[in-house]
């Protein structure tokens, strides 16, 4: 098992990068939305690696962070998607709006991805809602550990309301999702509060 690689990058492709590693090059395959920040060509990276193993070949997929694939192994854990599939979704959806949309029960958003049906990515929601904790991504928009324990307890019901609420003035469930998440509602706001605080943040997405 090949759980990362760390070398220089040689080469980036439209769906994967060359890594030299004392003179072997591993070719990667990546997310789009995270070959987009790469460093430049000749510099030393840390790639965390997927190796997929079948009958006719052995292929490699990256991702820059663990969490990113963590994602990626949750999503081609559902039946139905293959590597190729995982990645494709990940191209579209970065981890944290792939949360956004399971919890919202966006179908739509993820099967926006190529070969991702509305049926698949219907059962990639119901199989993954347990699994894909939004509360990973609460933690790295919270400045503090103090502001995550008070942006994550106490106001799931406002948030929900309020998600609702925008969905019906047209939004997208994931966007809209999104929004409120980022708005930071604390215990104390009524869904009116939420809700500006959200259409702000609908206005910057």
């Amino acid at each position: 098992m090949i759980s990362y690689i760390r070398g220089t990058l040689a080469e980036i492709e439209e769906d994967r990068i060359l890594v030299d590693v004392g003179g072997i090059g591993y070719g990667i395959y990546m997310p789009g939305e995270s070959i987009t920040r790469l460093p430049a060509v000749g510099t030393e990276i840390k790639i965390h690696t997927y190796l997929n193993v079948r009958e006719d070949a052995m292929q490699l997929f990256g991702f820059l962070t663990k969490d990113d694939l963590k994602v990626f192994r949750l999503v081609i854990g559902v039946s139905g998607i293959g590597p190729k599939g995982g990645l494709n979704i990940l191209s579209c959806l970065s981890p944290d709006d792939l949360r956004f949309a399971v919890m919202a029960g966006d179908a739509k958003a993820i099967s926006k991805a190529p070969g991702i049906g509305k049926k698949t990515a219907e059962k990639l929601i119901i199989e993954l809602k347990d699994k894909l904790s939004i509360e990973d991504t609460l933690s790295r928009l919270g400045d503090s550990e103090e502001e995550n324990m008070s942006v994550s307890s106490g106001i799931s019901e406002i948030q929900s309301e309020a998600v609702q609420a925008l969905t019906a003035l047209g939004y997208a469930a994931s966007e809209a999702a999104k929004a409120v998440k980022l708005a930071a509602p604390s215990p104390q706001d009524s869904v009116e509060d939420v809700l500006k605080a959200a259409l702000k943040q609908m206005i910057s997405l």
